[in-house]
């Protein structure tokens, strides 16, 4: 037979419950519990596990079923007032506000009746004694919800001319309402303004910021403030994720990813939460999350991923199309019955404007790993394509300037001529770019494009082009071959000039190739003198010769990159650079900046190891901007993360943020989202952390471990990364998780010859599991940590170790006595060190340590063994060690006074606690009164003067 609870006992079980997660099985045990207080025969019970029922089903995915205990609720009032206690009677007015609201969220319940309630509602109130508010707030939440915009307004107005009392919502869930609306109006400014105490953090509930993170999403894209508006997706997908309530949050979240081209994002949060497909507890937020769902499928088939397998709702699998169809219909469907119900079509209307919305932004990076956006539907052919004329004029001409997109233009000649209607010299030309295009597997075409070149008359680019062909068999690996090959060439192209028969371009061709042929040679191992040589021949050919001519001005400045090469193999750095960027001025004069985006990359690399940061942050600026559009992802992503690393290194904390944000972008883009990606994102968690922004870096620091390895990064990025992220949820309050990141670094850092930041980790972990309330498992840590702070020659951590076992020890097996002995060793770890220190610092130091262990072993004396007199000698000693410190231990003495003054007045000693106080009053005589210790110190002994 089971025992039955007491009252106090269900109380407990309640409680407990409250702090579950939402869902099923806090539903469940709060039916339990209300059968439970049945039980009892004590109507007060009864009336608590109601309305525990009924916030519990508030607050989940079963919405609907919250009516029923709040009739039940109801009727007891009315037959029996008094059997409600003042905390339950304001619980019960305060809920008709969510009968409202709940019962306009479900369909089936007929207009007149949410009508009628509303009525009962301010009848209510009105005999309460409360503010009609509450009243107006919900009467504008009816008019909005069916579209009557002018009764909306009045009942806006009258919501914020009505007195504030006990009945109004908070501060934060008023503003959300109100922001909301403005929004909804098309005022997206407006509604940031109201919102702004509640993304501040000046107002906040249970639900709130949630809420209005996710509201604020669309307005801030649409007012193109993307940076806010990736934060806020940060931050407020972690607060919703494990609320089951917030369907509606969680959809906002959903649309933000379909407007700013972060689909893949949006079909990941999709995958999260299956149940929200079909949870129908709450018809309302089930509209909302459908209309979202096929504004993101309908996004994701207008990039030709219309056949592209989605999460969807269980028992079978979905295409984006096919989930588009199913959710179109679902909603419209949901929507008519609303409207039905309305009298309106206003449901409709709003559904239908979210499921055609238009992206707001083309590619929004988040710092988070994402999948590459998808490539955009193939366009239908044009009716007018150009003709073969047109598309070979136009690749020559690109050619000619060394424009980026010329092969591709030659692409796009070889797919419409294929061959056919050319002459020897543009199937020549065709030919040397497909090889160009193909590397090694392109040699053989080298040669066909020299026939042709032969054909055509021109035997000197025939020679350029067989010469082009042997550097790129010297890039497989071919260097003797290659460098027997342009030999001959060589000798053949310079007769050639010399008789005339040909010109200075394709001379300078065959001469920027064996120089580069040479260079693979140097880079094999072979002397430089000959590569030397070689590249200074380029440059003095083609001095004086340029002109106008800019392949001529680029094989000069290619030339003068390997000089530059050569001087970095040879160790003179400063040469070297100075000679990158002389290759640079020549590329960017000659209008060709994207040839300089190498070289500039190479002289930030250079100055950074020459120490010379400015320089290299110049370097890399100037790279990003000269590869501009043609810059490619990867190149792209690895400027970025090393702009990020430079500029976070001299504390320009939120541009290196940024820097890291596109790293990790383009690193995904680029399909390189494990290695670069991964880094970008690692460096931009720690950065943000670096800025307070916990929420976001704990985002960003999660999706950089899925990815993060330690053959890949290292050992100390996974060590850093955990580190990092432990410091984040310990911040957010996530003390567990905390530690288990905490720990898991520490496993990692266990390995390292040196022990630092083992035993670091280690007594972090040991404040996490304290936090976490998990005694036995903080001790173990602490125990660790000291050891290790020990054998590292650390006192001071050593000795912190021990006191935070002290304060723990009764709570374990230890108890009162294990503390104190682990006090008393506190303080002898510290006088030995102390005895040991022939630096005035050093003992400086000590023996403020020593000064804090005495303060807190009176402290736990005094809380956990009620031996005040002990304690009071303790802390008196901590204070005349405080006072040998002069004015840098002021502070402590007046801290370690006032609490012994409370011990005094606590052992009725009434005079020597004033004498106390009266010390601590004359210590800051004069002292800042805007210093926050000063005055709180004050306060404090100004209470005890008074005898409070």
């Amino acid at each position: 037979m089971s025992r039955i609870m007491d009252f106090e006992a269900l109380r407990r079980a309640m409680a407990e419950n409250a702090e579950r997660p939402e869902g099923p099985a806090r539903n469940a045990r709060a039916e339990e519990l209300l059968a439970e207080a049945e039980k009892l025969d004590i109507p007060l019970a009864v009336i608590e596990a109601l309305g525990h029922q009924v916030k519990v089903y508030s607050y989940s995915s079963e919405k609907d079923r919250v009516f029923v205990p709040f009739a039940r609720l109801l009727r007891m009032w009315d037959e029996r007032p008094e059997d409600f206690d003042a905390y339950e009677a304001h619980a019960l007015h305060w809920t008709f506000k969510w009968m409202t609201g709940g019962m306009l969220a479900q369909p089936h319940v007929p207009l007149a009746s949410v009508e009628n309630w509303l009525g009962e509602m301010e009848r209510r109130y009105r005999v309460a004694g409360y503010s009609e508010r509450a009243v107006r707030a919900a009467e504008f939440g009816i008019a909005a919800h069916v579209g009557d915009r002018a009764r909306a307004e009045r009942a806006y107005t009258a919501w914020l001319a009505a007195d504030r009392d006990d009945m109004a919502d908070c501060h934060a869930c008023e503003l959300r309402g109100q922001g909301g609306w403005q929004a909804r109006s098309g005022r997206d400014a407006e509604a940031l303004e109201l919102w702004a105490p509640v993304l501040e953090g000046e107002f906040a509930c249970a639900h709130e910021p949630h809420g209005v993170l996710a509201r604020s999403l669309v307005p801030l894209l649409r007012l193109g403030r993307v940076e806010e508006a990736r934060a806020h997706h940060l931050r407020g997908i972690r607060l919703v994720r494990p609320m089951e309530s917030m369907r509606d949050a969680y959809a906002a979240h959903v649309e933000f990813c379909a407007l700013s081209g972060n689909e893949g994002r949006g079909l990941e949060l999709l995958a999260e939460r299956p149940a929200y497909f079909t949870d129908t507890g709450h018809p309302r937020s089930l509209l909302e999350y459908l209309a979202v769902v096929t504004l993101l499928m309908d996004r994701l088939t207008a990039l030709g991923q219309g056949a592209r397998e989605v999460p969807g709702p269980a028992g079978r699998t979905w295409t984006a199309r096919e989930l588009a169809v199913h959710a179109r219909g679902e909603a419209l469907a949901l929507a008519a019955r609303f409207d039905a119900r309305n009298g309106s079509s206003s449901v409709g209307d709003l559904t239908r404007a979210t499921m055609s919305a238009k992206p707001l932004v083309e590619r929004l990076p988040l710092g988070v790993r994402t999948a590459p956006a998808p490539p955009p539907a193939a366009e239908e052919a044009s009716a007018e394509e150009p003709d073969v004329p047109e598309l070979l004029a136009r690749a020559r001409r690109l050619s000619e300037a060394l424009q980026p997109d010329a092969p591709e233009a030659w692409a796009a000649l070889a797919r419409a001529a294929d061959g056919a209607g050319l002459d020897a010299r543009a199937r020549a030309e065709l030919a040397d770019n497909e090889a160009m295009a193909q590397g090694p597997d392109g040699i053989p075409l080298f040669e066909k494009a020299a026939a042709l070149y032969a054909e055509a008359g021109d035997p000197g680019e025939a020679l350029a082009a067989r010469a082009r062909g042997a550097y790129v068999r010297a890039l497989t690996g071919e260097t003797e071959a290659a460098r027997e090959t342009v030999d001959g060439l060589y000798d053949e192209v310079l007769a050639r000039y010399a008789e005339g028969a040909t010109g200075p371009r394709q001379t300078a061709g065959v001469l920027i190739s064996r120089a580069r042929v040479l260079m693979r040679c140097v880079h094999g191992g072979a002397p430089a003198g000959e590569a030397e040589r070689a590249a200074r021949e380029v440059l003095a050919f083609v001095g004086g010769r340029t002109g106008d001519d800019v392949r001529l001005v680029a094989r000069g400045a290619e030339a003068r990159a390997m000089l530059a090469e050569l001087a970095e193999l040879a160790g003179d750095l400063p040469r070297a650079a100075e000679l990158f960027r002389r290759a640079v001025t020549e590329y960017t004069g000659a209008g060709l900046p994207w040839f300089a985006v190498e070289y500039e990359a190479r002289v930030g690399a250079l100055s950074q190891h020459l120490g010379e940061p400015a320089e290299a942050e110049r370097a890399l600026r100037a790279a990003l901007e000269h590869g501009g559009a043609y810059l490619e992802p990867t190149g792209r992503a690895q400027l970025h993360l090393q702009l990020a690393e430079l500029i976070g290194a001299r504390g320009g904390t939120e541009e290196a943020a940024g820097h890291a944000l596109q790293a990790a972008h383009w690193a995904d883009e680029a399909g390189e989202s494990g290695t670069f990606g991964a880094w970008g994102r690692h460096l931009l968690g720690g950065l943000l952390l670096r800025q307070g922004r916990w929420t976001e870096a704990a985002e960003v620091l999660e999706s950089a471990l899925a990815e993060l390895s330690a053959e890949v990064h290292g050992d100390g990025a996974l060590v850093q990364t955990r580190w990092w992220l432990g410091d984040c949820l310990s911040e957010l309050g996530e003390h567990r998780q905390a530690a288990e990141h905490r720990l898991l670094a520490a496993g990692i850092a266990e390995h390292w010859p040196e022990q630092q930041d083992h035993a670091t980790l280690a007594h972090l972990a040991g404040e996490s599991l304290a936090e976490a309330q998990l005694p036995e498992e903080a001790d173990r840590a602490y125990v660790r940590a000291g050891e290790l702070w020990e054998a590292l020659g650390n006192p001071y951590f050593t000795v912190r170790a021990l006191r935070a076992r002290a304060w723990l020890a009764p709570r374990l097996a230890a108890g009162v006595p294990g503390a104190r002995e682990l006090m008393v060793r506190a303080v002898e770890v510290c006088g030995e060190a102390l005895a040991e220190a022939d630096d005035p610092l050093e003992e400086a130091r000590l023996t403020t340590e020593l000064a804090h262990t005495h303060r807190q072993f009176g402290e736990l004396l005094a809380a956990v063994a009620e031996e005040r007199v002990e304690a009071l000698a303790e802390l008196e000693r901590s204070a005349a060690l405080f006072a040998g410190l002069g004015a840098d231990g002021l502070h402590g003495r007046t801290g370690a006074e006032l609490a012994a003054a409370a011990l005094e007045a606590e052992l009725g000693r009434t005079a020597e606690a004033r004498a106390r106080a009266r010390a601590v009053l004359a210590a800051y005589e004069g002292a800042d009164a805007t210093d926050d210790t000063v005055r709180l110190r004050r306060e404090t002994a100004s209470r005890l003067l008074d005898g409070d």
